[in-house]
């Protein structure tokens, strides 16, 4: 093969000019041998104190050649959400950066406020940061939030409800190249002013994700300007945690519940938008007028926290259920609680797909909740027979009796429940899901995600 010549040296052992630099493998199964010519090219005159000879590189076979693979960097995720505590987008915050495939991302998770009870649980698989200082004129100029997204260098920033506005903001700010938001259900009534300031959220935003097909035709319809953008990806659970089990004795004492007392359940933040007072006064109605022959009288079991708890505990005591209503709080092993439950309902304003109803379906619960949302589309099939229109006391008393004094039906509610779930509700699907939409797979803008262009945080 005829040599090739690289660049120009000089006679003297000095470089003039750029050297251009040969790669070791310029060609597969070929050597670089680099050698220099016995003649000078220059042909000045004698006097001329600089002579130039071309070094000149020949190539060798040395047989194949193993190429090593080429390792791209982990995509960054920041997380961005108002508080850690047990809600279900905390939940389900936890569930993506806990089996995210690590070894092509690299979660982070921002509070806006405290970090919250499962903060502890999210440190194995996250790095946590907090902004606790929120000022009003932060809503403009976020200055301190961007600074601290500017430090974690993220490839993609995720917020979720309760923070877009703020967050985006920020994140734009601190030049990251790619904002995803997903919406966990909107507020009941929605007020104007947050479908602006989000409306306004969504014009920075690359993907805004949906957690049901009504949320997304919701959102489409009354704050998000380009529908495009809109993605659905229904929530997941875990089937494995969350399955049939015997029910265990311990967790009743535990709770202070008689055994063979059947039990009414939900699992959730207490917040207005859940409606925890019409379910209140729909028990004290259902309890008013429950017969003996009905076998024992049910119990409620609220198991949550939040805003509303205190007033909720006024009104059980103002109805006389002190001894048969429970505000059991925050608990970490919710899986022990579902198979103990008889009946799991929600008394919902709104919802997105609410993930304490799909693990209480998983568990094997017979739902009865109000037809808000993605609840109907979650149930599907006979089950939505089970759903009450929100608001309606005496309807939801009525639906409760009937799946508590039907035993053969609500058993069997109960497994097709399951079964659903199993089919349509995998939480792997869901982590691979947002997986994609990390790695720009989604056909939106790709710029500065690894693997699609240059930018971004090293790990």
């Amino acid at each position: 093969m005829a040599d090739l010549p690289v660049r120009l040296r000089h006679a003297g052992g000095r470089s003039r000019g750029r050297r251009r630099r040969v790669p070791r493998r310029a060609v597969p199964g070929k050597r670089v041998v680099f050698a220099r010519p016995r003649e000078p090219v220059c042909s000045a005159a004698p006097q001329c104190p600089i002579r130039f000879v071309p070094t000149r590189v020949r190539l060798e076979n040395v047989g194949p050649v193993a190429r090593s693979p080429v390792k791209r960097r982990r995509v960054r995720v920041l997380h961005v959400v108002h508080r850690l505590d047990y809600g279900g987008l905390q939940r389900l915050v936890g569930a993506i950066v806990s089996l995210i495939d690590h070894d092509r991302f690299d979660s982070h998770v921002m509070t806006m406020t405290h970090f919250g009870p499962l903060a502890e649980g999210l440190a194995a698989f996250a790095e946590l940061h907090q902004d606790e200082s929120i000022p009003r004129f932060s809503m403009v100029w976020p200055r301190r939030a961007s600074g601290k997204i500017r430090s974690i260098a993220p490839d993609v920033v995720h917020t979720h409800s309760g923070v877009w506005y703020k967050a985006s903001l920020a994140a734009r700010r601190a030049g990251v190249p790619r904002i995803i938001h997903t919406d966990h259900g909107r507020p009941h009534p929605d007020p104007w002013v947050a479908r602006f300031l989000d409306g306004l959220a969504a014009r920075r935003t690359d993907v805004v994700v949906a957690v049901s097909e009504a949320l997304r035709r919701q959102l489409a319809d009354t704050v998000v300007p380009d529908p495009a953008r809109i993605r659905v990806i229904v929530n997941g659970v875990d089937t494995s945690r969350f399955g049939p089990r015997a029910v265990n004795g311990a967790v009743r004492r535990e709770l202070g519940i008689p055994a063979g007392v059947p039990i009414i359940g939900s699992v959730g933040r207490l917040d207005p938008i859940k409606g925890y007072d019409v379910m209140i006064d729909a028990f004290a109605a259902l309890r008013a007028s429950w017969m003996g022959g009905d076998g024992p009288a049910p119990v409620l079991l609220l198991v949550g926290d939040g805003p509303e708890r205190a007033r909720l505990a006024a009104l059980i005591e103002q109805s006389g259920l002190r001894d048969v209503a429970r505000l059991a709080g925050w608990r970490k092993d919710v899986e022990r609680v579902y198979p103990l439950l008889d009946v799991f309902t929600l008394s919902s304003w709104s919802e997105g797909t609410s993930l304490g109803l799909l693990e209480a379906m998983s568990a094997g619960v017979c739902p009865v909740v109000t037809a808000v949302g993605g609840s109907p589309a979650v149930l599907g099939g006979r089950l939505r027979e089970r759903l009450v229109q929100p608001g309606d006391r005496a309807a939801l008393a009525e639906a409760w009796r009937g799946a508590l004094t039907q035993r053969e039906r609500r058993e069997a509610d109960g497994a097709a429940a399951r079964e659903r779930v199993q089919q349509a509700f995998s939480l792997d699907a869901m982590v691979r899901r947002y997986e994609r939409l990390y790695a720009g797979e989604d056909g939106a803008s790709t710029a500065g995600v690894p693997g699609h262009g240059e930018g971004g945080a090293s790990t």
